[in-house]
C-alpha cells in the first residue's frame, strides 16, 4: 500500500471518485456534488484556512487501485477551545474498503500530519468548518440521509473503534411525520403566543435578503455568546458569502424569523432535502444537463426537508418563541409538499431538546451519528463531552454547535 497526497487534478479526481465506486448498488447513498467537496478544501472559499490548514491523501493497493482516502485539518480557533482539554484537530471525508490494515494506515497518516502541526488529539469524522454538514459517523439508521448528513457503511464503526477512537458524543436525528398532527396542547400554546400583538413572524425575502442576513447574524451572535466565553462572533460579510453559495438550495418560506417589535429575537433555518435531487444526478457533476435536471426535479421530487438551525436570544428563551416559529416553518413545508422533516442533530448531552423532541407524538429518533475522539497520548484519561461547563447550551433548543 502507498499514499499519494492530493495535490493536482488527477489526485483530486481520484479522491472524489472513490466513494462513487465503493457505494455502487447502495440505494441509500447519495453522491455529493464534487464542487461542494472541493470548495471545502479551497482557501478561497473556506474561512477555516485563515487559522489553520488541511491535507488530503488517497491510499493505493499494489495494483495502484484507490482503496481509501482521508483528510486531516485543524483550525487554531477550534483547536484551542478550552472544552477540548488539549489542542485538537480533525479528520474527515474518510472512505475505505473493509480492511482494518488499510484504515489504520489512513488514520496513522492523518495523526502524523496533525502531530506535525502541534495537535494532541483528533476528532472524526468531522467537517473542516461548521458542524451543520459532514459531521459524525453513521452508526444507527442506515437509510437515506438528508442533505448535509453523512452516510457510510456499517463496518466503518469497527474500523474507527478498533484503531482506538472513543465516542466523544452521539448525535441524534429526529424525523417528524408532517402528515400526523402535532400534540394538541403544544400547538394550542404556540398559536396563543403567535397571536400576541408585540410579536411578529416573518420569513426570508430574497428581494431584501441583506436585512434578514443582518438579523440572522445578530441572533446567531447573541445566542452563541451567551454560552461560549471564547466565542468569536460571525461577521456579516462571511455570512453573506455562505448565503450566496447556498442560495440556490433555499426556499424563502422555510427560513423563519421572530421579532419583538422590530427587534430580531429568534430564527429557524430549514433546507429542502436536495439529496432527493442529487440522487437523480448520479455522478456529482454539475454540468449543463445536470443543471437542467436540478431545476426540473426541484419542484417535483422533494418531499423531505431538514431543519438546520434554530435559536432564540437569551432573554426570550422562556417566552415560547420557538413554538410559533416551528409551526410557521412546518406550515410552509406542508404547503410545498413536504411530508417529512428531519430535525437538526441533537447531541446526547442536550437533555432539554431531546426531551422536547421525544414529547412530540409525530417524531421518532431515526438516526445516530457519532463524533469520535482519539488522544495521541494514550495514557491520558478520556473524557466524553457532557456540556457540564455550559448548562446554558441546553436552552438553545436545537442550535447545535459545540466547537
Amino acid at each position: 500500500m502507498q499514499f499519494v497526497e492530493v495535490t493536482n487534478k488527477r489526485t483530486r479526481r481520484q479522491f472524489l471518485e472513490l466513494p462513487k465506486t465503493l457505494y455502487v448498488g447502495d440505494s441509500n447513498w447519495t453522491c455529493l456534488l464534487d464542487a461542494e467537496i472541493e470548495s471545502i478544501f479551497d482557501p478561497k472559499h473556506n474561512n477555516s484556512f485563515k487559522s489553520g490548514d488541511a491535507c488530503r491523501w488517497i491510499l493505493l493497493n499494489q495494483d495502484d487501485k484507490v482503496i481509501g482516502r482521508v483528510a486531516a485539518f485543524y483550525s487554531m480557533k477550534k483547536a484551542m477551545n478550552p472544552n477540548n482539554g488539549q489542542r485538537t484537530g480533525g479528520i474527515g471525508f474518510f472512505e475505505c474498503i473493509n480492511n482494518q490494515e488499510a484504515a489504520n494506515k489512513l488514520f496513522d497518516m492523518a495523526k502524523a500530519w496533525l502531530v506535525s502541526k502541534g495537535m494532541q488529539a483528533m476528532d472524526g469524522p468531522i467537517n473542516f468548518g461548521e458542524n451543520y454538514v459532514h459531521w459524525g459517523l453513521l452508526v444507527e439508521g442506515f437509510m437515506h440521509q438528508a442533505y448535509g448528513m453523512p452516510y457510510n457503511f456499517p463496518y466503518y464503526k469497527a474500523l474507527f473503534e478498533n484503531y482506538g477512537f472513543q465516542t466523544y458524543f452521539d448525535q441524534y436525528s429526529y424525523h417528524v411525520d408532517l402528515l400526523k398532527p402535532f400534540p394538541e396542547r403544544q400547538e394550542a400554546f404556540a398559536r396563543f403566543v403567535m397571536r400576541k400583538p408585540n410579536y411578529k413572524w416573518d420569513h426570508l425575502h430574497f428581494a431584501n435578503y441583506k436585512k434578514y442576513l443582518k438579523d440572522a447574524v445578530e441572533i446567531y451572535n447573541s445566542v452563541w455568546a451567551d454560552f461560549h466565553e471564547d466565542y468569536t462572533p460571525i461577521i456579516y460579510e462571511e455570512f453573506e458569502k455562505v448565503f450566496m453559495e447556498v442560495k440556490p438550495l433555499l426556499s424563502e418560506e422555510f427560513i423563519v424569523f421572530a421579532y419583538d417589535g422590530e427587534r430580531p429575537i429568534g430564527m429557524i433555518i430549514c433546507f429542502p432535502d436536495f439529496n432527493q435531487v442529487f440522487k437523480k444526478l448520479g455522478n456529482g457533476k454539475l454540468h449543463l444537463l445536470n443543471k437542467i435536471k436540478l431545476f426540473y426535479y426541484r419542484k417535483r421530487s422533494i418531499t423531505r426537508a431538514r431543519q438546520l438551525v434554530s435559536g432564540v436570544i437569551p432573554e426570550y428563551q422562556k417566552a415560547g418563541i420557538i413554538g410559533p416559529m416551528f409551526l410557521k416553518m412546518t406550515d410552509a413545508c406542508k404547503k410545498h409538499g413536504i411530508t417529512e422533516l428531519e430535525m437538526s442533530w441533537v447531541g446526547d448531552y442536550n437533555e432539554t431538546v431531546n426531551k422536547m423532541y421525544k414529547q412530540m407524538e409525530n417524531a421518532t429518533k431515526a438516526k445516530t451519528h457519532t463524533t469520535y475522539r482519539y488522544l495521541f497520548d494514550r495514557n491520558l484519561p478520556f473524557v466524553r463531552f457532557t456540556n457540564q461547563s455550559s448548562t446554558k447550551m441546553q436552552r438553545t433548543l436545537g442550535m447545535e454547535k459545540i466547537n
